[in-house]
């Protein structure tokens, strides 16, 4: 963990010096100086006073780098696409344990021939157009702005059923870790 380049950053970016710091908490120069630096390893009691003094939450101090939020540009986004019959899925997100991507499906298009499962549970949200969503012997029409969800073990399909491209929102949750992947 890279405690102290945080410390640093944060105190240099907010414009506060070391010995402000040192008021606030009643630590020393030297110590808050081996803390940036990495050569000791403060304790939670003394993270929360150097927290405060920062005035950040204790829990963003002790997040590792790959645990920060990231951001993904419209133009950085990984773009696949899929089936048959076209559909393009562009990766905006994800975390080990959640995916968003948002699916264009032209008119007519759908996510394949047949009805498919996987691990997780999926929410969706219809962001223009028409679709139809099949899970088992449930079937819905949806337009713009209805969202839905299901366990995506259960084998399920979707497909434009409008005359206009449409756009789908879907967060995927699976219990299985996955490494985040480079955006």
């Amino acid at each position: 963990m890279d405690i102290g380049s945080s410390i640093r950053t944060i105190r240099k970016r907010k414009g506060i010096t070391i010995a402000s710091i040192c008021a606030a908490t009643g630590l020393s120069q030297g110590f808050m100086s081996q803390v940036e630096n990495n050569k000791t390893s403060p304790s939670i009691s003394t993270l929360e006073q150097i927290a405060a003094a920062l005035d950040v939450p204790l829990a963003y101090l002790l997040l590792r780098q790959e645990e920060r939020m990231k951001v993904t540009r419209r133009e950085e986004r990984r773009v696949t696409s899929g089936g048959a019959e076209p559909f393009s899925v562009s990766l905006l997100g994800r975390t080990p344990h959640l995916r968003m991507t948002l699916v264009e499906l032209a008119a007519g298009s759908s996510t394949g021939e047949a009805a498919h499962a996987h691990e997780g549970e999926e929410v969706h949200m219809v962001v223009r157009g028409e679709i139809t969503a099949r899970q088992g012997e449930d079937v819905y029409e949806l337009r713009e702005g209805d969202s839905f969800s299901w366990n995506a073990c259960v084998p399920h399909r979707v497909w434009n059923s409008g005359n206009e491209p449409a756009v789908v929102l879907i967060a995927v949750y699976t219990d299985t870790r996955r490494e985040p992947e480079k955006i």
